[in-house]
């Protein structure tokens, strides 16, 4: 397995480890509900140094990206980033990721997930007519996510970047913890606020900024958080997991990301005309969140079916949800069963156990 810059700490602080995308990594530390309650209500720290990033350069830089994602990168200025994803030719996805904009039309940098690294390089490169340039970062890349209504409070003395208002989806750099070049992003995974900080893996800038980060952190009871808590943190949101909630075979119209979609762009991408077809003629199964009326938590593959029994879907993901004491889940289901308040039953062990089609994010 591979390892990450921060993996001696984890073990050091008595992290359950496990494998995830190859790599060892912390699942959880103080059990995953008390770390899910910090982030909520407090802040954490997740290592993402798993991910992917890639910058990409030169004149033809921007061209590459609008030809492989599915949103409007040329809307990005400098200091803006974006969510998106990366169409295959067959209507699916490939994966999804983020797009930031270093300078504008010529550099930019795309985020994405650590188990799709090797695809993703060489999905884009396939692509690469233009001979934009291409430099995979990812392995001298660390990523720390510091999620939480007090983050920023708790990390402002750590940086002159006003952190605390940063807007969201967009990022500066600047020194952090006495280190310089620090990419000091609003985004994330949780829907709590807070910063994803990246910075080169050179000297001993893992060590200096985890470090600080948790001095400046000890008073308010900052706390290490694994991936398990990341899980049930995204799922609350209803935000899609790659591998689970969409893949090379989910359209990003029934997955729910039509408003990353661009169909008006100018430039012609991957599966636009499928995802053009789709949207004029509509679509035959939809993405939608539920909980659980009756007792029983919905795994990954559960069949789903309506009171007649007959199967009009599967889950994608599910969960108790720490926040909300109810089991919840995220599911494709036709669209004559995906309204709001629609009645469904999860298939659990050969028994259909009532749930209910909700909004996002899950209350």
């Amino acid at each position: 397995m591979k390892t990450t810059p921060f993996t001696q700490k984890h073990i050091a602080l008595g992290a359950k480890m496990a494998e995830f995308a190859g790599y060892n990594m912390p699942i959880s530390y103080s059990g995953i509900n008390d770390e899910h309650a910090a982030v909520r209500s407090n802040a954490g720290v997740f290592d993402v140094s798993h991910m992917g990033e890639f910058i990409l350069k030169g004149e033809n830089a921007l061209d590459l990206i609008q030809r492989v994602t599915s949103n409007d990168a040329s809307k990005l200025t400098n200091g803006k980033a974006q969510y998106s994803t990366l169409p295959n030719n067959n209507g699916g996805l490939v994966d999804d990721l983020i797009v930031y904009c270093l300078e504008e039309n010529k550099v930019y940098m795309l985020v994405v997930n650590a188990s799709n690294i090797e695809k993703d390089w060489n999905w884009i490169s396939s692509h690469n007519t233009g001979n934009a340039e291409m430099h995979n970062i990812s392995d001298k890349t660390c990523l720390l996510a510091i999620q939480g209504p007090d983050a920023c409070k708790i990390l402002q003395p750590l940086t002159e970047v006003d952190i605390l208002n940063l807007k969201y989806y967009t990022f500066a750099k600047g020194r952090f913890a006495g280190v310089d070049n620090v990419l000091i992003s609003a985004t994330g995974y949780t829907g709590s606020g807070g910063i994803e900080i990246y910075f080169e893996d050179k000297d001993d800038n893992a060590t200096v900024i985890w470090d600080a980060i948790f001095e400046a952190g000890k008073a308010s009871g900052i706390k290490p958080i694994g991936l398990g808590a990341r899980d049930t943190l995204r799922l609350e949101m209803g935000y899609c997991l790659y591998g689970n909630d969409i893949d090379d075979s989910t359209s990003p119209l029934e997955a729910g990301l039509g408003w990353v979609t661009k169909l008006n762009k100018e430039t012609a991408f991957s599966s636009k005309d499928i995802f053009a077809k789709q949207k004029a003629e509509g679509i035959k199964r939809k993405l939608v969140g539920f909980v659980m009326i009756d007792r029983g938590i919905p795994r990954h593959h559960y069949k789903i079916k309506d009171a007649a029994g007959n199967e009009i879907g599967y889950v994608t993901s599910g969960t108790q949800a720490p926040s909300l004491n109810k089991a919840i889940g995220l599911g494709y289901v036709t669209v004559e069963n995906a309204s709001i308040d629609s009645e469904i039953f999860i298939d659990i062990r050969n028994n259909p156990v009532k749930a209910k089609v909700v909004k996002f994010p899950f209350s």
